[in-house]
């Protein structure tokens, strides 16, 4: 522990202050800065005023003064968000095809009702894909037995401009298809 007595001039640490000791009072230091203001720190808080010379010698070695003041020139870098390569190609657009997503109720409809309104939906998502340039869109058919995703295989075959193929497995596991719209290519 510092050996502080009353009359020591001295600086407040981490502060910009700094004063004359008037009280001691077991570790509580009472100090009256230039200003007049009387103000009570503890004794880890203030170091003793020497002159710059004798208190850099005192606190740090020229090693230390060196890698200090050569730490604090350097440049910070600044912090850049990473994307993944895998989450810079994520399709914009996904669209859920299951039947309880598109009507309210599905009851009272036919297999066949059911798939015609998830194949016009599909197309109309698919056009709408297109003409606003949005260059790839998931389809999210379930696995079911197969024939929502063998009819959305014959409908993407009859665009020119698109590719499509199964989506992210870890993802959507086998129910769902990735459409990728080549944007140069003049829609059918």
């Amino acid at each position: 522990m510092k050996a502080f007595k009353l009359g020591d001039a001295v600086l407040v640490l981490d502060e910009n202050l700094s004063g004359v000791i008037t009280r001691i009072d077991g570790d509580l230091i009472s100090i009256e800065t230039e200003d007049g203001f009387l103000l009570d720190f503890k004794a880890e808080e203030l170091v003793k005023n020497k002159s710059d010379k004798t208190l850099k010698n005192e606190l740090f070695s020229h090693s230390n003064i060196d890698t200090v003041i050569s730490e604090k020139e350097q440049p910070k870098k600044k912090a850049s968000k990473k994307v993944k390569a895998k989450e810079r190609y994520e399709p914009t657009m996904e669209v859920d095809l299951h039947i309880n997503q598109l009507v309210k109720s599905p009851k009272g409809m036919t297999n066949h009702e059911m798939l015609t309104l998830q194949l016009n939906t599909a197309q109309r998502q698919l056009d709408f894909a297109i003409k606003n340039r949005i260059q790839k869109i998931v389809f999210i058919h379930g696995v079911g037995e197969g024939v929502l995703k063998m009819e959305l295989d014959y409908l993407f075959g009859r665009y020119n401009n698109v590719k499509f193929y199964d989506a992210n497995y870890q993802k959507y596991g086998l129910g769902a298809t990735e459409v990728y719209i080549y944007q140069n290519v003049a829609p059918n």
